[in-house]
């Protein structure tokens, strides 16, 4: 079974690259390697239940990539199939380039990183937007619970191929979250040393 995401990815002018800078021998391995690459594992769901942001990217009518940000809490990409993801589209600055774009072209390419552990999954997929009005059902498995936004329309993603990313250079991130969790054994124990020091000044 032959590799999805570098079916897609690895164009002729690509693998002219790759020849030309030493690395086509190791790629062509890769590609032959086995992995389907469009059907999510454990790894790859576990993965995407943790994500609180990703970056999506569209194409124009005149060629051009459109890059946005997509942000939720955590669990807010909903894992539909092995092969099918959503997340439910929040009302922003109203510009709607996005949406736009995938009225004439449905592929998309996502980047989700995982920050902390300087992690990066790509995702090559197609997708079909979901209308709010004549698919409520849907659009309700596509909505994160106990979360204040206005949701104009549901995304689902149909995966046609994903890869993990080098780690390199990613920076390590925390989240205010991340970093109240990670310091709450040294918050409790200031606490508890403040309350010992007023009980002896008494």
């Amino acid at each position: 079974m032959s590799n999805q995401f570098t079916k897609i990815a690895f164009t002729d002018s690509v693998k002219d690259v790759q020849q030309l800078m030493g690395s086509r021998k190791m790629y062509a391995h890769y590609e032959d390697a086995g992995k389907s690459n469009h059907l999510l594992t454990k790894n790859e769901i576990e993965f995407l239940n943790e994500r609180d942001s990703f970056y999506i990217a569209t194409v124009s009518e005149t060629d051009w990539p459109y890059v946005q940000h997509r942000g939720g809490p955590k669990g807010f990409i909903k894992i539909l199939s092995e092969n099918q993801i959503g997340f439910a589209d929040f009302s922003g600055n109203k510009q709607y380039v996005s949406v736009g774009n995938l009225t004439k072209n449905n592929k998309v390419a996502l980047i989700l990183v995982d920050y902390p552990n300087q992690a990066r999954m790509k995702i090559l997929g197609h997708v079909r937007i979901v209308d709010a009005k004549s698919e409520p059902d849907l659009l309700s498995k596509l909505t994160p619970e106990n979360y204040k936004a206005k949701i104009e329309r549901g995304f689902v993603i149909t995966i046609s191929g994903y890869d993990w990313n080098c780690p390199q250079h990613i920076t390590p991130r925390w989240t205010a979250d991340e970093i109240k969790e990670a310091t709450l054994p040294l918050t409790n124990r200031i606490a508890e040393l403040e309350k010992t020091l007023r009980e002896l000044q008494k």
